[in-house]
């Protein structure tokens, strides 16, 4: 599962709203909404937001092992 926390918390330490991340990487609100429950982005979403807070992909999405797959 990919996981959206590290986007949040990149986001209170840079003290923007998610409204001001829409509108700086030209995103929807609907896919804003999805960082909300882990939902599937497109790269070029991922793209959009590294480019808007001159970041790495690595500084938003982190991976999390699923507990079927590890068994």
């Amino acid at each position: 599962m990919i996981s959206y926390k590290p986007l949040m918390k990149l986001l209170i330490d840079l003290n923007i709203k998610k409204t001001e991340l829409a509108e700086r990487a030209g995103i929807s609100s609907a896919t804003l909404a999805k960082f909300n429950t882990n939902q599937y982005v497109s790269l070029e979403v991922i793209d959009r937001i590294c480019a808007a807070l001159d970041c790495q992909p690595g500084n938003i999405i982190e991976h999390i092992p699923d507990k079927k797959a590890e068994k």
